[in-house]
């Protein structure tokens, strides 16, 4: 079974560091705290945020939060995309076939329930609230895969058929999540014709440094010519195709966070993937293995600054927003997963993994409540600074409450947990 503590006391830890320290500081001395985060390390460069002068022409700043946000998590959210794309086109892959119908029916279930619930209750609290925070409507759809898969070996037991359903579950969810994030939350004015120049990046690195080394080591046994990329290139036509993908990305207008995503497939991978937290993954040695683990200490740091960067909100800031990111995440998550689970099981025929029943569904909806990471990505991406982003910054953070929520219904639900 997965090993996950690892995973968990590296990444998320740092990342929890980070928010901590966030939290105590912007409550304690927010101008100071503010000031930091938005600190210009270039101005009118060619990266950062765009502003247009008086003259309508655009200029760029580099802030650390720009840097945070849209450069150095785009390599969290390659490792994200790195999961997603071997689940899919592997043959092995977790989310092939019959045996992911059921996990992402109920993801389906897992968006639109929070979306639903969001909404709704925007609604309710008139037209006012529900113009404010309507844009928002993506945070509570969010599960951070790692404190969810932790919480669900908590509440199941590692032996649980949930667990592996979880995880299912979290990582199609991920991969819904880059997609909202792509269509619904451009980070400026669309210009799509700049993504020609990564997909320009994409095809040119697989073409040069993946298909055309093979290509040449047709009936050669000892492919010379794919070694030599290997070891004498490495990674670096991978990281120069990134950069340029990423570029296409920002000046398309779209979160340029996601810029190094059209560049995973070109990279050489192994014929199998264990799963996301399997220890034998440390074992495969193909290039995007061994990148996901180059990368391993990076987004190690990179997620504390995150954390540091996002969570700076004041405790004042609690609002409409925080109630209806809170309520999308534990009543509509939980109520979603557990209405699509059913109907795929039951209705549909499809069944769930041997030893699952359906009100295991409604306490794995309650783990994969805890929005956290991406929920607090979105947020930023979704509202203007100011307090109604602060509001649903802090509604992402409260969800950890679902752990609880979690560990209460698996008790009432009579959760049989299995170890081992």
């Amino acid at each position: 079974m997965y090993k996950v503590w690892n995973f968990l006391t590296e990444y998320s830890l740092f990342l929890v560091i980070g928010a901590i320290v966030a939290l105590i500081w912007a409550n304690v001395d927010y101008q100071s705290y503010h000031a930091f985060v938005e600190f210009k390390l270039i101005d009118d460069f060619i990266i950062g945020h765009a502003h247009i002068d008086a003259e309508g022409h655009v200029h760029r700043t580099l802030t650390l939060h720009y840097l945070i946000n849209d450069v150095l998590m785009a390599f969290f959210f390659a490792i994200a995309g790195k999961e997603v794309w071997e689940a899919v086109i592997l043959e092995d892959g977790s989310l092939r076939g019959k045996k992911a119908a059921t996990p992402l029916i109920a993801t389906i279930g897992g968006m639109i329930g929070p979306i639903s619930i969001y909404l709704g209750m925007a609604w309710l609290f008139g037209s006012t609230t529900y113009d404010a925070v309507a844009n928002g409507w993506a945070i509570p759809t969010a599960t951070d895969i790692a404190f969810s898969y932790l919480v669900g070996r908590l509440v199941f037991g590692a032996g649980h058929p949930a667990v592996r359903f979880l995880l299912l579950l979290a990582i199609a969810d991920d991969a819904a999540g880059l997609i909202i994030l792509a269509i619904f939350y451009p980070s400026g004015e669309l210009a799509p014709v700049w993504l020609l120049l990564s997909v320009a990046a994409a095809i040119g690195v697989f073409v040069l440094a993946n298909w055309l080394p093979r290509r040449l080591d047709r009936g050669k046994q000892h492919r010379p010519n794919s070694t030599w990329v290997r070891e004498k290139l490495s990674f670096f036509p991978y990281l120069i195709a990134a950069a340029l993908s990423w570029y296409g990305f920002q000046e398309a207008g779209i979160h340029p966070a996601l810029g190094l995503l059209p560049i995973i497939p070109t990279i050489p991978h192994a014929d199998r993937a264990f799963g996301l937290f399997a220890d034998a993954e440390r074992h495969l040695t193909d290039l995007l293995n061994a990148i996901e683990h180059g990368l391993k200490t990076p987004v190690e740091i990179v997620l504390f600054f995150f954390g540091l960067a996002n969570a700076g909100v004041l405790f004042s800031a609690i609002g409409d927003a925080t109630w209806l990111v809170l309520a999308g995440l534990i009543i509509g998550k939980p109520v979603g997963i557990w209405l699509f689970g059913t109907f795929a099981s039951n209705v549909l025929k499809l069944g769930l993994p041997e030893g699952m029943r359906n009100a295991d569904l409604f306490v794995l909806g309650c783990v994969a409540a805890i929005g956290f990471t991406v929920s607090l990505f979105i947020a930023s991406v979704a509202f203007d600074a100011g307090p109604v982003q602060d509001a649903a910054k802090m509604g992402a953070l409260f969800s950890f409450f679902a752990a609880v929520l979690a560990v209460v219904c698996g008790r009432l639900l009579r959760v049989q947990k299995i170890d081992g």
